[in-house]
């Protein structure tokens, strides 16, 4: 045989591997919109859900019956209808008999279905029981009417019904969530009643806008009694385009002098709001606050206690912290998407929803119509021939009893027709004795009445409107309730700013050799008198405000800031800086400062340069620093002087050879970082050798004094003295006295 007569096919299919994972992701997309994550427009359920309810309905699990474990419901769904896992099958369940996530629960459950504060510690499905609520009668009541198609089970064993024929758009009364593949769902609950009027004036007036609509439907209406604060325009503008989000805020109100939170938004944990409160509390967040306790119970469900620092505390100010930095105020996302009636997913206006839920209804209502139709012609044509029967009940028993073949005798000598005539042999003969014509013929009567009303109906329009009308309004004054989302109208939430939570008092920062630092509160402590760990001791203290930051230089210049409230108490030892800060190498630090932000300081180095800066440049988030000062080799950060006016105020500089220059501080440049300009003439050997370095800096505000101290001896320099140093930015300046050639401390009055 030659190449070319040799089959090519070898019992398997071979396309190329990007067209097969083509095909096959397509596959998979089309399964999971439409089979898994979307709802129907029709009766608002996933499959899963539908599948549930279904089996239960099977079970006998109706609302007047006794409970059977769930473990025997979540058996038979995925063993007869839906063949996946049985945790996602019950979970999906669970979801439904939650008060807490579904506006109005289809499922009873009896033991542990979860809580608000965790709704996934349900029990193990063989622990719980389960049956069907009496609203679920909605999506079930008439799906023995010939309402709905069924189609083979996934095993073919069995027939399910491909939609359930809903009384009600269940599909906005408990919403849906669900993520497809490039699209998903996000529908929230609404009240019935309103849901029942917007369809109502729907049927009666179908060139209705969204806007006439949204006079009956006012916006979501969610499971618990959180504030819906989405301004009316905004929501109007949700349910014209399909998509959008509204924003739900917790309850709370005022006992004396403490704030008690009674609802939480939708599928807001309060043991979630708890924690992030008290995360706050313990970073110094919220200083107003001085305690936090849950006192939730079986009576009050949502009952949370801010216990505030003082009645002076503004409470909707905190509130309104609260409200922008924790889940007590959440936005929630609207999407509706949905699978319509054309079995494309689409996203819906609300008019375009109603309008197709309620062709749905009408076709249902239609179908439901012409059943019973079916059902009473049927009927009167066998009450017509067991009539001809039991007048002539003797000549019928005697082709019984004669015939071999009574049927067609029968159909034959009375006209009955197939159906008739096997009724008529069906009927026991005791039954047949007792019956009395006008049974049959009132029977009769009723049914034909009965055939007219619903040919009636069924012909006309504006009958079928007002019956679906009255089923509607009968339907929702069985189940329906008040609005439990109140809609209030409020303004954005605004956090407070650390700054204004933060008592503003006098405080010492502290630091000791080792990097220890700690925040003391008072500027009159002796900050060498606290207790140090063994083998530290006082480097160095700088004070302010308890609500300015600290700012803390490395021996590179590099500049590390944090909040002056945020630092440990001085009570204890404090906390290292390097657990906060990430130096390069290690280094050490050597200097600090606090102040506002426009406040101007000296920053200079011990080889005599420097320049003005504000104290915002000493601030930055980073954790490894900013640069901030440019230093030589061997030159280390002089500690940073408060300068309070440039324009008067004398800066003195001291070297380690006993030379003093003072000079005005305007002669300084101000920079943002850098190295500066040169303060004191220093020889460039004495530098290179280490023979002399600056070792003091002051500022001398007009008309001050400077002391200077050498051991037990001091120099006081003002007026006149003070004017023999006087001299320009980066000359030498003038030697000290004898005796004062090293100088050990520098204090300005």
């Amino acid at each position: 045989m030659t190449d070319q007569a040799r089959p090519t096919f070898h019992g398997f299919e071979q396309i190329p591997l990007h067209e097969y994972a083509e095909r096959a992701y397509l596959d998979y997309s089309m399964y999971v919109v439409l089979d898994r994550a979307l709802p129907f427009v029709g009766d608002g359920l996933k499959p899963v859900q539908r599948r549930i309810i279904y089996a239960m309905s099977e079970l006998g699990l109706s609302s007047g019956n006794k409970p059977k474990k769930s473990a025997r419901t979540v058996g038979d769904v995925i063993g007869k209808f839906h063949p996946h896992g049985d945790s996602a099958c019950y979970e999906a369940l669970v979801l439904m008999a939650q008060p807490f996530s579904y506006r109005y629960p289809l499922i009873e459950g009896q033991g542990n279905f979860g809580s608000p504060d965790d709704p996934k510690s349900f029990a193990a499905m063989r622990y719980t029981e389960s049956k069907l609520t009496p609203i679920a009668e909605v999506l079930l009541g008439e799906l023995g009417h010939g309402t709905v198609d069924w189609t083979p089970n996934f095993d073919g064993t069995l027939q399910e019904p491909t939609w359930l024929p809903a009384r009600l758009p269940h599909l906005l009364l408990n919403g849906t969530t669900g993520i497809a593949v490039g699209m998903a769902t996000d529908i929230p609950p609404h009240n019935l009643n309103e849901v029942v009027s917007a369809c109502i004036r729907l049927l009666d007036d179908p060139d209705a806008t969204v806007a006439d609509l949204c006079e009956h439907i006012r916006g979501p209406d969610f499971p618990t009694t959180a504030e819906i604060i989405t301004p009316s325009n905004e929501l109007r503008k949700l349910y014209e385009t399909g998509g959008g989000s509204v924003r739900a805020r917790a309850a709370w109100v005022r006992e004396h002098n403490n704030l008690v939170i009674t609802a939480l938004p939708y599928q807001v944990s309060p043991g979630k709001i708890m924690e992030q409160i008290a995360q706050q509390m313990r970073a110094k967040k919220l200083p107003w606050l001085e305690d936090l306790r849950d006192e939730s119970d079986h009576q009050n469900p949502i009952r949370l206690v801010l216990v505030p620092r003082s009645n002076r505390v503004d409470h909707e100010q905190l509130m309104g912290h609260l409200f922008a930095t924790t889940d007590l105020e959440r936005s929630y996302r609207v999407n509706f998407n949905l699978i319509g009636l054309d079995g494309k997913p689409q996203v819906k206006n609300l008019k375009a929803f109603l309008r197709e839920w309620l062709q749905f209804r009408t076709d249902t209502v239609t179908r439901r119509l012409r059943h019973r139709l079916d059902k009473v012609e049927h009927r009167l044509h066998l009450l017509e021939g067991l009539l001809v029967a039991f007048l002539n009940l003797d000549e019928v028993i005697r082709i019984i009893r004669s015939e071999d073949e009574p049927k067609p005798v029968l159909m034959a000598r009375f006209g009955l027709s197939e159906e008739q005539a096997d009724y008529i042999l069906d009927t026991k003969l005791k039954q047949l004795a007792r019956l009395e014509e006008m049974k049959i013929r009132g029977e009769q009567d009723e049914l034909a009445k009965e055939r007219e009303k619903l040919i009636g109906i069924l012909g006309s329009t504006a009958k079928l409107k007002k019956l679906i009308k009255d089923e509607l309004l009968a339907d929702a004054k069985k189940f329906g309730d008040a609005r439990r989302s109140p809609l209030v109208e409020r303004g954005a939430a605004q956090a407070i700013d650390e700054t204004e939570l933060v008592a503003n008092e006098p405080v010492t920062v502290v630091i000791s050799e080792k990097g220890w630092v700690r925040s003391a509160k008072g500027h009159d402590i002796d900050p060498a008198g606290l207790s140090y760990r063994e083998g530290d001791r006082l480097a160095f203290a700088v004070r302010g405000r308890s609500t300015q930051q600290v700012a803390f230089l490395d021996s590179s210049g590099r500049s590390y800031s944090t909040a002056a409230h945020t630092l440990p108490s001085a009570r204890g030892n404090g906390e290292p800086l390097t657990g906060r800060f990430a130096p390069p190498n290690g280094l050490g630090f050597l200097a600090a400062a606090m102040g506002e932000n426009d406040q101007r300081f000296l920053l200079a180095s011990s080889f005599g340069y420097g320049f003005i800066t504000r104290f915002e440049n000493f601030v930055g988030r980073a954790k490894a620093g900013k640069a901030l000062l440019n230093l030589d080799d061997q030159a280390s950060v002089m500690s940073p002087l408060s300068v309070a006016n440039p324009d008067t105020d004398m800066l003195v500089a001291i070297t380690s050879a006993g030379q003093l220059l003072a000079f005005p501080v305007a002669e300084l440049p101000e920079l943002d970082r850098g190295k500066g300009n040169k303060l004191i003439q220093i020889p460039p050997s004495k530098l290179k050798s280490g023979e002399e370095r600056v070792i003091h800096l002051a500022i001398v505000h007009q008309g001050g004094e400077l002391v200077l101290s050498c051991g037990q001896r001091k120099l006081t320099l003002a007026g006149r003295d003070l004017q023999a140093y006087s001299g320009h930015r980066a000359s030498r300046g003038n030697p000290l006295p004898r005796g004062f050639q090293r100088v050990d401390g520098v204090e300005t009055l």
